[in-house]
């Protein structure tokens, strides 16, 4: 790997087996490292009391933003994360997400009013769906795709994260532009 490549900023995927806290609270504290862990709320019964809680949507999944030697320096000091490896005919690699589809993906899933819905990568089926932009509203300029989804009234947008994870929102289809692929 050359040293652009090492230096070059992207969002890593990582677990932190059990430690998602723990790795929020020294991700902020780390200079220059950006970070991202999709939450959700639920209902849960603790002691026969219903309460509601904010859960992480996948246990353990943490998305860094850094350069690898940023990351792999972080980890030196702090060994609870590691690096989510996709396996490849060429071999082994860090799995990462392209800059646009995650700043979409977390307008999305950060948003109280977007009525987000997760979805893992097979339950989606992205022949079906027509490329859209938003034109306004919360989440203007976000790409993705538009479509029905299994125990929805409506038509939502959809913004997958390549094999990994979807988040879905309702979405008013007056503020749509379909775009060519």
């Amino acid at each position: 790997m050359t040293a652009e490549e090492l230096d070059t900023v992207r969002w890593f995927v990582m677990r932190a087996h059990r430690a998602e806290k723990k790795a929020a609270e020294c991700l902020s504290q780390a200079e220059g490292m950006e970070f991202y862990i999709p939450m959700e709320n639920v209902v849960r019964i603790y002691h026969g009391k219903k309460t509601r809680r904010q859960v992480p949507v996948i246990p353990g999944l943490v998305f860094v933003h850094a350069s690898q030697r940023e990351i792999v320096d972080f980890k030196n000091r702090n060994n609870f994360l590691q690096f989510v490896i996709w396996k490849k005919s060429t071999g082994p690699e860090y799995l990462t997400v392209p800059e646009n589809q995650m700043r979409d993906f977390i307008r999305i899933s950060s948003s109280p009013n977007a009525d987000a819905t997760y979805l893992r990568p097979e339950e989606v089926d992205i022949r079906k769906g027509a490329r859209v932009r938003i034109l306004g509203g919360e989440f203007d300029g976000v790409c993705g795709k538009f479509m029905q989804v299994k125990g929805k009234r409506n038509r939502r947008l959809v913004v997958l994260l390549d094999g990994l994870l979807a988040v879905t929102a309702d979405i008013q289809p007056d503020l749509i532009e379909v775009i060519s692929e």
